[in-house]
């Protein structure tokens, strides 16, 4: 299996084209990988350098980050924490989430604030500048995804603009045969759509319909996408929210430190997710009759992979 690699320059090619692909490779498999996103190389590896230099801090510095009883949205999370549903162990990761700064008044009380790092200059500014640029992006992807079901490209625009999205900066240390878990153990995202960037290490795999694991490679220049359990509820399981890992290194030699960035694309916490009127038919029944608002999904999920 490849994965599509989709140029969404619509200065070479029509916005439906661009839907068509992205569209049908949701359809296919819950994955598609993008170029030409005008996102600036030199930002991302600037990026990656902050999360490098934040996860190098000692502990007891991390720690001063990490937000009791906050499930992990905003700040510091440390290892042994997150947990794959099913999985025996905990993820053999660390990592830092960094959220929206720009709420509207409704929402201020309501929702986590973001950690400021004092021992790293710039933190906040730079992560708030790259939150914005993804942000941007997210709603142009979804643009597309919304034109493939039928509707109007702007149709998840004010429904995603006061999102508890969010970007996570991920460190895998280096192997220890003393942990038994996976780097991150199979799992489904619990949002709208992922876009997976900054690394250009191995161990990303995803599950393919005939359950083999297929690797996916990944690099600066492109940014792997995928369709998480939100889209897949509001689609009526058309989008598909495919079960992917990271899995450990293989040998000695790639057996070091991973970073990672994921920009999880939330709804507005009072949305309220019924299935989309398009993906319903005599062919395909509404499978989720009940609607639940993102918020409550969200806390739902937070609570089965024991962040919350």
């Amino acid at each position: 299996m490849s994965l599509p690699i989709i140029s969404i320059d619509e200065s070479n090619r029509e916005k439906i084209d661009i839907s068509k692909d992205i569209g049908k490779s949701c359809e296919k498999y819950g994955f598609f990988i993008i170029k030409d996103h005008n996102l600036k190389i030199k930002t991302i590896e600037n990026v990656r350098n902050l999360s490098r230099e934040f996860f190098n801090l000692p502990i007891e510095n991390k720690m001063k980050y990490h937000q009791v009883g906050g499930a992990g949205q905003r700040g510091y999370t440390p290892f042994g924490i997150e947990k794959a549903v099913n999985s025996l162990s905990p993820d053999q990761k660390e990592f830092w989430h960094h959220g929206r700064f720009n709420w509207q008044e409704k929402y201020i009380d309501k929702m986590p604030t973001n950690e400021n790092v004092n021992e790293i200059q710039f933190f906040d500014q730079t992560l708030n500048g790259f939150f914005k640029d993804l942000d941007f992006l997210g709603k142009k992807i979804l643009s597309y995804i919304s034109l493939f079901l039928g509707l109007k490209s702007d149709w998840f625009d004010n429904k995603i603009n006061q999102g508890n999205s969010i970007l996570r900066l991920i460190h895998y240390p280096p192997n220890d045969k003393k942990n038994a878990g996976l780097r991150a153990g199979p799992h489904e995202d619990i949002n709208l759509v992922t876009l997976l960037l900054g690394t250009q290490q191995k161990g990303l795999e995803i599950l393919d319909q005939n359950n083999n694991w297929i690797p996916i490679k990944t690099n600066s220049e492109i940014i792997v996408c995928n369709v998480g359990d939100m889209l897949e509820r509001l689609t009526n399981k058309r989008l598909i929210s495919t079960t992917h890992k990271v899995v450990n290194p293989k040998n000695v030699l790639e057996n070091n430190s991973r970073y990672s960035m994921p920009f999880f694309i939330h709804l507005n916490p009072d949305f309220f997710i019924e299935t989309i009127n398009s993906c319903i038919n005599d062919n395909n029944p509404n499978i989720f009759p009940e609607g639940i608002s993102a918020d409550d999904f969200l806390n739902e999920r937070l609570r089965e992979i024991k962040l919350s």
